[in-house]
């Protein structure tokens, strides 16, 4: 069995909810070309975006299961309440339904947004509870109420990991708006290349820190884009913990969760070198698959010579990884992830 941990999937254009183009919030073009938010767009590059579509490419490519995120653009950073609280109803009552209607095929995650701590309560219980979601997407930082610019691990939220840590949920997080939290200008694609992959390295430093894995057992959590920065900074933050321990005082030695069994990461680092290097720092086991399709930055067909596993076979190839390694990488260890077995899938 093949399961694709990161992917995502766009409703119809007629299937959003009229007040979100009103009020510029998300909207998707009826032809079906770019998506929007406020001023900002983006091209909608591949009909997989879209769920028939989606279904048939996962038959090309092999694909029995994929996990579907929550989409960042409705992580809603920086949103007026009510809006939030309206846009994050349609994200969940999307995806529980997509996850309803194609149970063989998908799970759903759902979300909630941190700032306002007592609708994302209310809201995981009632994804938990009454949609049957049991996988959290949270972004890896939100602006606080003194628009303050913090990490998802933060003592600020901790009654969402607590409530996650009761029903047991899987956990992914995900980096967005680093265009708005670092004043560089806005070219390159530097916020996507570089910068996103410096929020999942911060968002992990003080996830580990703060000895969240072991705060909250029952969690499992993976880190998106592979933590990136994380695995390749981890001996700088070693370095900076022992030279000024004044500033880490009550907190925990990084090495302490590097490897932790309810800490996982996705493929999506783009080259079997990088992939290899995460493995070194927390094992083949920990490694679950994505694809991050169809967004053009992830293992999808139509950029350059990218397919969907093309990182797992060149790790194969160069004798990274095992034909086992690969191969749990792609089921068991997405499962475990999820606290799923195959036959759920059924």
């Amino acid at each position: 069995m093949r399961i694709n941990g990161h992917g995502h999937i766009l409703p119809e254009p007629h299937q959003i909810p009229q007040f979100m183009k009103d009020k510029k919030l998300f909207w998707i073009d009826e032809d079906k070309r770019f998506m929007r938010q406020g001023s900002w767009t983006r091209p909608i590059t591949s009909p997989n975006y879209f769920i028939k579509d989606k279904i048939q490419w996962m038959t090309q490519h092999n694909i029995d299961h994929g996990v579907m995120l929550s989409l960042s653009q409705l992580y809603c950073n920086g949103w007026k309440k009510q809006d939030c609280i309206d846009a994050i109803n349609f994200q969940n009552n999307f995806n529980a339904r997509i996850q309803n209607d194609y149970p063989e095929k998908f799970t759903c995650g759902f979300v909630v947004q941190p700032l306002y701590i007592d609708h994302s309560l209310k809201e995981i219980d009632r994804c938990v509870n009454k949609l049957g979601l049991k996988l959290l997407c949270l972004p890896t930082h939100f602006l606080n109420k003194k628009g303050e610019w913090m990490t998802i691990a933060e003592s600020d939220v901790d009654p969402i990991f607590e409530l996650a840590n009761k029903h047991s949920l899987s956990i992914q997080i995900h980096p967005y708006d680093g265009d708005k939290m670092i004043a560089l200008k806005n070219q390159y694609w530097r916020f996507h290349l570089v910068w996103m992959m410096a929020q999942c390295a911060d968002a992990l430093h003080v996830f580990s820190l703060r000895d969240l894995p072991n705060k909250y057992p029952n969690i499992r959590t993976s880190f998106a884009h592979g933590g990136m920065l994380g695995a390749a900074n981890h001996g700088r933050r070693v370095q900076g913990f022992e030279g000024r321990p004044d500033l880490f005082k009550g907190l925990q030695d990084p090495r302490k969760t590097l490897g932790q069994k309810n800490i996982y990461f996705d493929t999506l680092v783009h080259d079997p070198h990088t992939l290899n290097l995460l493995k070194k720092r927390v094992g083949a086991g920990q490694i679950i698959m994505g694809l991050d399709d169809p967004f053009p930055l992830g293992e999808v067909d139509g950029v350059g010579s990218s397919y969907p596993g093309k990182v797992l076979d060149q790790a194969l190839e160069l004798g990274i990884l095992t034909n086992k390694e690969v191969t749990e990488i792609w089921c068991k260890n997405v499962l475990s992830w999820l606290g799923k077995k195959k036959e759920d899938f059924l």
